[in-house]
């Protein structure tokens, strides 16, 4: 199986401990649903701008292209809640009433964060090929009550590579969660986004602080340069 060489991260190259292969690297896609890209998707019914996140869709179906082509795990994720709703706590429903977009009621594209629905869906450019598991969450981290670390444990994965949104809540989330379950993770830059560039700025500091306490931070183009 063909080895790749570090990509050029910053703060250090990554994987720290040198070369990674399909075998043992995967990409996580976050959260790429019409409900965070789409204005009529539940962030745009609470008033935050989606049009950062739909951004990043092109970017990530050109990461997501060639490393299907490479023979890369790929791992998508949804944040959604069962229809009965059982699965969202009281907090939650109450903040998401609060912004004037509650959880499990109607909107432009169907009951707002459930499952089912179609704002849950994840936008067409970046639809799960056969065979790429999709992570059901309902919360903000994909590891919190869902399959994923035994998935990853299952195929021998150790390094992530992290796109998707928001940089600032679910995919920083579920990074820091990995961090800590001893997984080599990188986040891509220019595949990831906030509402609010400045959270999305925020959380590269973070991520590289402490040389690199959560991960490294590339861009796809770091990462097409070792996969050429």
């Amino acid at each position: 199986m063909t080895a790749y060489p570090q990509v050029k991260s910053d703060p250090y190259a990554w994987p720290f401990d040198g070369r990674f292969t399909p075998a043992d690297t995967a990409l996580i896609i976050i959260d790429m649903q019409r409900d965070f890209c789409d204005v009529d998707g539940w962030v745009g019914q609470h008033g935050a701008d989606p049009a950062p996140m739909r951004a990043v869709v092109e970017p990530i179906r050109a990461v997501l292209g060639r490393m299907r082509e490479l023979g890369f795990p790929i791992i998508h994720t949804r944040e959604g809640h069962r229809p009965d709703l059982a699965d969202l706590n009281d907090n939650k429903r109450w903040r998401s009433a609060r912004e004037g977009a509650e959880i499990g009621t109607a909107g432009p594209c169907g009951r707002m964060l459930t499952r089912g629905e179609p704002g849950w869906e994840i936008v067409p450019e970046l639809t799960p090929a056969a065979g790429e598991p999709v992570i059901d969450k309902p919360g903000k981290g994909a590891f919190y009550a869902t399959d994923l670390e035994q998935i990853l444990h299952a195929r021998g994965i150790r390094n992530l590579i992290f796109t998707g949104v928001t940089t600032d809540c679910c995919v920083h989330t579920t990074m820091r969660d990995a961090n800590d379950r001893g997984f080599e993770c990188m986040l891509l830059d220019d595949c990831c986004a906030a509402s609010l560039a400045h959270n999305h700025q925020a959380i590269l500091k973070f991520t590289k602080m402490g040389d690199g306490l959560f991960g490294t931070v590339g861009t796809s183009a770091q990462l097409f340069e070792a996969l050429a």
